[in-house]
């Protein structure tokens, strides 16, 4: 989690059931560590994982190699796209 000089500035309010803040209490005790800490650490964790996912494409081997061989040999332009860019 990055340390900022106002890392303690934004605050995070939610609710939960009485069995879920339990549970959380629980594992932040066996953690050692606050239930603001707990759940901060998990809940970062968690979204950097799913930016990492979102911002990744994953591709087969023939994919990426279509993918090359577009960039490096584009289609020429069409009489459309040609059209297209002389309004511009």
């Amino acid at each position: 989690m990055p340390a900022t000089a106002h890392a303690a500035d934004t605050r995070i309010n939610l609710r939960t059931s009485p069995e879920a803040k339990a549970l959380i209490e629980r594992a932040a005790s066996l953690m050692g560590t606050t239930v603001s800490s707990f759940m901060l650490q998990n809940a970062y964790e968690a979204a950097r994982r799913v930016v990492a996912e979102s911002d990744s494409l994953t591709l087969s081997q023939k994919a990426f190699d279509e993918f090359v061989t577009a960039c490096e040999k584009p289609a020429k332009p069409t009489k459309a796209l040609r059209d297209l860019m002389v309004r511009r």
